[in-house]
């Protein structure tokens, strides 16, 4: 367990705190492309980190990620008008474009030169894998653009979601790198989900429902192996790949699957974006695939018409069906993969206080990986150094499930399984 003070330091991300400090280091996944999908389309709110920001695209195309409120009145620029390369107040009609700088001030005399000295605060952006991702840390220190597979692949090959989670990110990335928990809230699901029914994988995983952890540090996180029993001479291995600061990399299920990952962004200190992503690597997604993920299933969920809000949350119990639970239709008897997850998640309170738990062997990734974001959130206060997980290598990486010799470790024997090559299909029974 954590000391009432290591908490505080893991969970709190405003400017000027150590973690917020840290996570600022990173290209942060800031908001769909489809929530601006076109020139002087309606601008959008976005808060990542406890900033209150505002994005919209311009009638060139360019994206802007600004300060939300006019530095004249500060009125909210969501009720400005997105025209002419730039988004306008309503109040007074000062006009910023995508960098920030006021363009436009209609309220001061023609011969005025005060709108030079306004600047709003803007971060640099950049539009990869149906994703717009921004860079709210330093320029100086700013790292390479995002090479996680999915973001690089055709859209074809690529489905995004996101919901809103109403926890700390961090209570909702540990349960991405808990692999022992699939045995038990996935349980009697597992069989009717598209990603893994009928694979040999998921055989091995219910018979074995005590996995066996081992866990390594990489060059961008760590390396999250969970070993089953499956006779005399082999393990199932389902190994995880963490990327700092907040991406996991599901184990895949069978080889006619996609593959499935998640990110995990602050929007406060007690609210997330939960992203949903999977992708192939060698081949366009199918319709009845695209269908599926459109309609919630698998890692995705089901939303509040017109909000990424789920549709299961916590004012209505996350829908819970007492009936399924208990005739094992349901182990939690809340539906769908990602809401028994996200459901217990929230279940723990905005921000868990971990003073409290009694972690055991199974907990081990969730350890390391505290200490890997304490540790370096103390190593960016006062370094200049690159971070683990901000360079494009440590991206370019993939999750796998094998059967390896008992002998052999596993970091070792799926070693060529664990990193991405363009055009060549993953690994995985």
């Amino acid at each position: 367990m954590l000391t009432h003070e290591q908490n505080e330091r893991l969970v709190r991300t405003n400017r000027g705190t150590e973690m917020g400090t840290l996570l600022r280091r990173y290209w942060i996944p800031a908001l769909l492309a489809e929530e601006i999908p076109e020139p002087d389309c309606p601008p959008v709110r976005v808060q990542l980190l406890g900033e209150r920001l505002i994005a919209f695209r311009d009638s060139a195309g360019r994206i802007g990620l600004i300060d939300e409120f006019c530095s004249h009145r500060t009125a909210s620029l969501f009720f400005g008008r997105n025209e002419e390369c730039g988004l306008r107040c309503a109040y007074h009609g000062w006009k910023y474009d995508v960098d920030g700088n006021c363009v436009d001030m209609p309220s001061e005399p023609p011969e005025s030169r005060f709108r030079e000295k306004i600047k709003q605060t803007a971060y640099p952006c950049v539009e990869r894998g149906g994703v717009i991702w921004t860079y709210m840390g330093p320029p100086e220190l700013k790292p390479d653009l995002p090479e996680l597979e999915w973001a690089t692949l055709p859209g074809s090959q690529v489905f995004v979601s996101k919901r809103l989670q109403e926890t700390n990110f961090m209570q909702a990335m540990e349960g991405g790198i808990d692999s022992s928990h699939v045995s038990f809230a996935h349980r009697f699901n597992m069989d009717d989900d598209p990603m893994h029914a009928g694979t040999e994988g998921l055989t091995y995983l219910k018979a074995d429902t005590r996995p066996k952890f081992e866990v390594i540090e990489s060059d961008g996180g760590l390396l999250i192996g969970a070993r089953r029993n499956v006779d005399d001479e082999q393990y199932y291995w389902r190994i995880t790949q963490w990327i700092m600061p907040w991406y996991t990399i599901i184990p895949p299920f069978g080889t006619h699957n996609p593959l499935g990952a998640h990110a995990w962004v602050p929007i406060d200190d007690e609210t997330c974006w939960a992203w949903s992503i999977n992708y192939h690597p060698t081949r366009d997604l199918r319709d009845d695939e695209l269908e599926s993920m459109r309609r919630g299933d698998g890692i995705h969920a089901k939303y509040v018409p017109g909000t990424y809000r789920t549709l299961a949350n916590a004012a209505n119990d996350y829908l819970i069906d007492r009936v399924a639970q208990r005739e094992k239709r349901s182990f939690s008897g809340v539906e769908g993969i990602a809401a028994q997850d996200f459901s217990l998640q929230e279940s723990m309170g905005p921000i868990v206080d971990r003073t409290k738990e009694r972690l055991g062997t199974s907990d081990a990734a969730i350890i390391l990986a505290r200490r890997r974001l304490l540790a370096a959130a103390e190593e960016a206060a006062g370094s200049t150094d690159p971070l683990p997980g901000g360079d494009a290598e440590h991206h370019r990486v993939r999750s796998a499930s094998v059967l390896l010799p008992k002998s052999v470790p596993f970091q070792d024997g799926a070693e060529q399984a664990l990193v991405a090559r363009t055009g060549e299909d993953f690994v995985s029974i």
